[in-house]
């Protein structure tokens, strides 16, 4: 049955990239059905781009459309809860995302990849693999593109990203393989409590043939319900095992490479590895094609990403490290021969961040602490550095740093008290790193 067709009043929540994407596809496939959009911002982005048979309803809810919808798709950044969306689905009013619309459509095999952290790693890592293997592939969801975009283009294999916000309103999805890559606190502003949140993660083993999960988070684990693999460090299906003096990536006993080999820097980006090796050969991706990507695939943008070095100092980008186990990852089997000059701070969303103080306490560290929840990291060293903004963190830096030194941008906090995300956030560190640089090169030219 075509779900879409036999909904008449069709009510989408949030504009943006999701929210234009959704448009589009229900536009093309919901014939005769009224489409109409709500977005609680006065000029939501997007706007201009809405057909002209679509109305929006911005700067707040309208009931009226809301409770006379036969479907409501809801952009992931509206939780459930919501007293609005309650009453909807008290009214027994499907309320579903557009990972869902996307899972009821698809007819190539589909790859998820959900976490705290890593997510967008282990994805774009799969995405390298597929191409290196000539398959078509489609990367997406939660970074990238839209999921519902790249169904034009009749992939053989989707990739998606897939968030804790994406599953709650997931429950169609069919995959080959899916991966829960580890828990650590985050959004605590959104669920009541690790449980909730963890509940939202394991959505994703519902909807797949084989499961994989992490040794070294238990908290991961698949259910007997379904067929399980499992990475980890010490044990699993993908492990490291010892060959000729070094560590070797190893797929169920198969030494696949050399972990000094891999492309990728840090501990935790070995695990990604793994993760990643258990869903390309789940979706049939061969080994060639899975070693060359590891060796040539260096990252994305904002984790971990060397800026300049000036005078011995390395600037470092981790802007993606929205929160405290992503910046212990950053932290893990750091080795430096001077100071670690360390930026933390933003939005906290609600989380306490006492769990960085073990790895602060073995490196000799000047913590920088900004923004909104700056006071929340104060209690973890022993002289803090108080500022208001990034920028003035990164001045002082300048100013103590010596040869041998690092300038970490690692915040555990999202962004958005003083930018508009983590990207934008991790640019401006990136440029004003090399402004900084040129203009100290100049003062000594001038000097």
């Amino acid at each position: 049955m075509n779900v879409i067709a036999a909904t008449k009043n069709i009510v989408v929540i949030g504009l943006g990239m999701t929210g234009l994407s959704v448009v589009k596809h229900l536009v093309n496939k919901a014939d005769g059905a009224t489409i109409r959009v709500i977005d609680t911002r006065v000029n939501p982005p997007g706007a201009e781009q809405l057909p002209a048979a679509v109305e929006l309803h911005a700067g707040g809810w309208n009931m009226a459309w809301l409770l006379s919808a036969d479907q409501i798709v809801a952009s992931p950044g509206i939780a459930l809860a919501t007293p609005e969306l309650r009453d909807a689905a008290d009214q027994g009013i499907e309320i579903v995302g557009d990972i869902e619309l996307f899972a009821r459509d698809v007819s190539a095999p589909v790859l998820g990849i959900t976490g705290s952290n890593g997510k967008s790693t282990v994805t774009s890592l799969l995405g390298e693999m597929a191409k290196a293997d000539a398959v078509n592939v489609g990367v997406g969801g939660n970074i990238g593109f839209a999921a519902l975009d790249m169904l034009a283009s009749n992939h053989a294999l989707y990739v998606l990203e897939l968030s804790s916000f994406q599953l709650e309103t997931t429950s169609s999805l069919n995959m080959a393989a899916a991966v829960f890559l580890n828990l650590s606190e985050d959004h605590m502003d959104r669920y009541d409590g690790m449980e909730n949140y963890r509940q939202a993660k394991l959505r994703i083993f519902d909807q797949t043939q084989l499961a994989v999960w992490n040794q070294d988070d238990v908290q991961t684990k698949a259910p007997s319900s379904v067929a399980a693999e499992s990475f980890g460090f010490s044990e699993g299906d993908y492990t490291l095992t010892p060959l000729d003096g070094e560590e070797w990536l190893t797929a169920k006993g198969e030494h696949v490479m050399a972990v000094s080999d891999i492309a990728l820097v840090g501990r935790h980006n070995v695990a990604n590895c793994l993760a990643a090796m258990a869903l390309a050969d789940a979706a049939g991706v061969s080994r060639n094609a899975q070693r060359a990507a590891m060796r040539e695939y260096t990252g994305l943008p904002h984790r971990c990403q060397q800026v300049i070095k000036h005078d011995g100092v390395l600037w470092v980008n981790d802007s993606k490290a929205t929160n405290s186990a992503s910046t212990l990852a950053a932290l893990d089997g750091l080795q430096l021969t001077g100071k670690l000059h360390l930026l933390v701070g933003g939005d906290g969303k609600g989380a306490e961040f006492s769990s960085l103080k073990p790895a602060l306490d073995k490196l000799d560290i000047a913590l920088y602490c900004y923004g909104r929840d700056g006071d929340a990291f104060t209690s973890l060293v022993a002289e803090p550095i108080v500022v208001e903004t990034m920028q003035q963190a990164m001045d002082i830096a300048a100013e103590t740093s010596n040869a041998g030194d690092m300038v970490l941008l690692s915040p555990a906090c999202a962004s958005f008290d003083q930018f508009p995300n983590f990207m934008v956030r991790g640019e401006i560190f990136s440029a004003y790193a090399k402004e900084i640089a040129i203009r100290h090169s100049e003062e000594r030219i001038s000097g």
